[in-house]
């Protein structure tokens, strides 16, 4: 692991987010699922998993059986011949993601999302889907992450075509890459506008805490992954309704510094507690009243942009705070 290689991965996101909206619009990479499921499983740890929880969700939105596994849960739905299995490994070579694919070979249809076709996962799989998000040489999943959300946007795209639900086409998720991709540049040409002092303002003695919506939750998990894995500073991610159940304890003794990623209709709560406790508050996305400092961005308006674009800002943070440790 390197930070500057990693920052250089993080500069390469525009253009690898483009080249992967070509690959989409040129064509279907899931083709060759069964039609129809009766379930589907989504398999992975971490990353992967996060970016699964959010399109299990819109699934289950579209009516469709779905369900996003810890690999390493000791069982999950049975095999059968009418379940869906998507198991989701940048490397390819997660043990956890290979044993609980193990279980579901020769039974149904097992897809392995990868960035490594060549990986032990794609040779056990049915069907294979390339993340095309290149080699992360900094050895941190970041451009993979992104593209794992693009792809899992398409399979959504895909399973849930002709219901009666509000949801995204296939070529919708094209131009979403796209203006991602947009988005993502803008941050990067204007970082040094406004990074510096958002490093500053976050660097507490106590680590930091992002919310975000449901919806977007894998935006908060994910950013808290990044401090924790680059830096190796404390940091943890929770779900912005769940945060007055669970986490709002922790601003009366903390020094609390908070990313909040709005968009949830429990935004208000939680920022009630937070400006009643004093904790610092950095709004990503949107303005909010009394946050401390709020960082917009190109197409911050579109929640599938947010959820695509808006974890680039603690991973440029995460690679800051790493380079100077």
């Amino acid at each position: 692991m390197d930070p500057r290689l990693f920052l250089a991965d993080l500069e390469a996101k525009p253009e690898s987010l483009r080249r992967l909206a070509a690959v989409l619009a040129d064509g279907d990479v899931w083709h060759g699922l069964p039609d129809p499921s009766e379930r589907v499983l989504l398999l992975g740890m971490g990353s992967s998993r996060y970016a699964a929880e959010m399109a299990a969700l819109r699934l289950r939105a579209a009516g469709v059986d779905a369900v996003a596994e810890y690999a390493s849960a000791a069982s999950s739905y049975p095999p059968g011949p009418r379940t869906l299995v998507v198991a989701i490994s940048a490397t390819g070579n997660s043990q956890e993601t290979l044993d609980a694919a193990s279980r579901y070979q020769g039974s149904g249809r097992l897809v392995a999302l990868t960035n490594a076709p060549d990986s032990p996962l794609a040779d056990a799989a049915d069907l294979v889907v390339p993340m095309h998000a290149g080699a992360e040489t900094g050895g941190v999943a970041c451009r993979t992450f992104q593209h794992t959300l693009v792809l899992l946007l398409d399979l959504v795209a895909r399973l849930a075509a002709g219901r009666d639900v509000v949801n995204l086409g296939r070529r919708d998720v094209v131009n979403l890459a796209r203006r991602a991709a947009d988005a993502t540049e803008d941050l990067l040409a204007r970082r040094d506008a406004w990074l510096p002092a958002t490093a500053d303002l976050l660097d507490g003695p106590h680590g930091v805490h992002t919310l975000a919506p449901a919806e977007r939750l894998s935006s908060a998990l994910q950013s808290a992954l990044m401090v924790r894995e680059g830096p190796r500073r404390p940091a943890v991610g929770c779900e912005t309704g769940d945060w007055s159940h669970v986490d709002v304890y922790l601003t009366k003794t903390l020094d609390y510094r908070a990313v909040l990623f709005p968009g949830s209709r429990y935004d208000a709560p939680a920022l009630d507690w937070l400006r009643q406790r004093k904790a610092t508050v950095l709004a990503v996305g949107a303005e909010v009243a009394d946050a401390a400092a709020v960082l917009r961005y190109h197409g911050d308006d579109d929640p599938g942009v947010r959820l695509l674009t808006e974890t680039l800002i603690a991973e440029l943070v995460a690679a800051r705070w790493w380079a100077s440790s």
